[in-house]
């Protein structure tokens, strides 16, 4: 049996990173059967599309994963296939907590013909069987002999065989310009971001998030040998290919049992596998000089840290007081050290914001290291104790706002400001954060460091600017370009001056000085 299984973008934005699921259930998958990957946000398809995908290759089941965000495009894609007569079997977050949804028993459409409620590793395998046999059952609820629910430990993990998975679509180069940069360094034909997990679960509980409720709160870790293994695997092919690639760490806390995590990074370093990545991490967790020294010789050059508020009576708010504001400084700081650099991720519309939320927040990450801070509005994703507060005091405003997913909305009334205040907030955290004016404060706060590290942060600017600005096609960059003139013209001018890419080790890197001329290159064929 051929099965597809497909990854859909929501229709507005789009990821740079495939998802993990698909390789892991492709890995997990019985022998006998041929499957094929097709991530949305790297292959865009509409409904018509995805249904003369399936009859051209004789697909015999599909198999469509989706978080709360996607759902709405996942549901009109599940139809379209259904209406071929192939069947649909939907995962993840969303659907394990609205199986009755997604199986039209609220009154709604139907939209799968299975439902597979929360982690799959165990019960993927039957549903492959069952859906060879054409005795697909409504729902596969990973639970022991006894009925209780049972989680994966991990330390069997499956071999993902990055060295021979078809990865064209998740490519980030331009087909145009692989053959000159493969000449570059150490080579850029490719340039691929990976999806790794070391570890799942998180016992922090934020009101907010679905990660207790899918993956609980037992943490569940796999085997260090198992992880550097995979990332010697990546390393190799990137070599072979003359190609880059980086990892991002899908862990929701990667750091969650410090003394593991050292281990973890201390066998990365002995075994070579060092490669770029990313993770995310809490700030609490960064306290730590001897993680942070580990996290940096390992090769980590990213964290995403969701700081959420400036403010404790929010973070107390939403259970997250384990967050301090006034550590916040000390740990960009720390990392900066080390050369790695801070994503840091906001959300405005909490019950103690007021107008003004978004320039108290600027005037803190104004003294902060140059970093990538991103802000969102606090959503109630369904079946979160957040979702349950505000349903029951009656302030959804949307209650089944992923039916029609709007980016940057919201979908209930804050307590402190109008649903519009809340937005202009937003509108003002994004506008302020990567003006040309922003943007030219950020590489100047680095003028002590050699000029590849200047350019680093300025297109890491750009591209993160991106998501909330759309910069789809030329006319976009040509206005982007033209409002940051002043500071392109004068990274060029210092680009030509004797020794500009040489100097001092840099505070905070993001790709060494002989990458950056491929990136420009990059830039420049995706442009032509």
């Amino acid at each position: 049996m051929k099965i597809l299984l497909y990854n859909p973008d929501n229709g507005v934005t789009r990821n740079f990173m495939p998802h993990l699921w698909m390789f892991l259930l492709q890995a997990l998958t019985p022998s006998g059967h041929d499957v094929l990957l097709v991530d949305g946000n790297a292959q865009s398809m509409d409904e018509a599309g995805i249904a003369q995908f399936v009859r051209d290759n004789n697909i015999g089941l599909v198999g469509i994963g989706a978080m709360t965000r996607m759902i709405a495009k996942a549901y009109r894609m599940a139809d379209a296939v259904r209406a071929t007569g192939v069947p649909v079997v939907m995962g993840g977050p969303h659907v394990t907590e609205m199986a009755d949804e997604a199986l039209g028993r609220d009154g709604g459409p139907r939209h799968a013909d299975a439902v597979a409620l929360g982690e799959a590793d165990a019960t993927w395998p039957r549903i492959v069987e069952d859906a060879a046999r054409g005795e697909l059952k409504d729902i596969y609820a990973p639970v022991d002999a006894f009925g209780q629910e049972s989680k994966p430990s991990l330390k069997e993990y499956p071999v993902i065989p990055w060295q021979s998975i078809d990865l064209k679509q998740f490519n980030l180069v331009p087909k145009a310009a692989t053959a000159l940069l493969q000449k570059i360094g150490e080579g850029w034909g490719t340039f691929r971001i990976i999806p790794v997990e070391s570890g799942r679960g998180c016992p922090y509980g934020c009101e907010f998030c679905t990660v207790t409720g899918f993956f609980g709160d037992s943490i569940r870790f796999r085997t260090n040998e198992s992880v550097v293994n995979e990332l010697l695997l990546l390393k190799a092919r990137a070599r072979r290919e003359k190609g880059q690639m980086a990892v991002f760490f899908i862990d929701d806390n990667f750091a969650i049992n410090i003394k593991r995590t050292k281990s973890l990074l201390r066998d990365i370093i002995a075994a070579g596998a060092q490669v770029h990545w990313v993770a995310q991490i809490s700030a609490n967790l960064l306290r730590d000089e001897e993680l942070v020294d580990l996290i940096g010789a390992s090769g980590g050059k990213w964290i995403f840290i969701g700081m959420e508020s400036i403010d404790p009576a929010n973070l107390k708010d939403v259970n997250k007081g384990f967050n301090k504001p006034g550590d916040y400084a000390a740990v960009l700081e720390r990392l900066a050290q080390r050369n790695v650099y801070a994503i840091t991720s906001f959300i405005f519309g909490m019950d103690n914001d007021t107008v003004g939320v978004a320039e108290r927040t600027l005037e803190q990450v104004r003294t902060w290291p140059p970093g990538l801070p991103i802000f969102g509005l606090l959503t109630p994703l369904p079946a979160t104790p957040l979702y349950k507060r505000l349903e029951k005091a009656g302030r959804l405003t949307r209650p089944k706002h992923w039916q029609e997913f709007i980016p940057f909305a919201m979908a209930h009334t804050p307590l402190k400001m109008t649903i519009e205040e809340a937005h202009a907030e937003v509108d003002q955290g994004w506008g302020q954060a990567y003006s040309p004016e922003a943007l030219a404060a950020a590489v100047d706060s680095l003028n002590d460091q050699p000029l590849g590290y200047r350019v680093n942060i300025f297109l890491a600017r750009l591209c993160f600017r991106g998501i909330y600005f759309p910069m789809m096609g030329k006319r976009a960059w040509v206005k982007v370009i033209a409002q940051n003139r002043r500071t392109i013209f004068k990274l060029v001018r210092e680009g030509f001056t004797a020794g500009a890419w040489r100097g001092a080790p840099a505070r905070i890197p993001a790709i060494p000085v002989s990458q950056v001329e491929a990136i420009e290159t990059i830039a420049q064929a995706a442009e032509g």
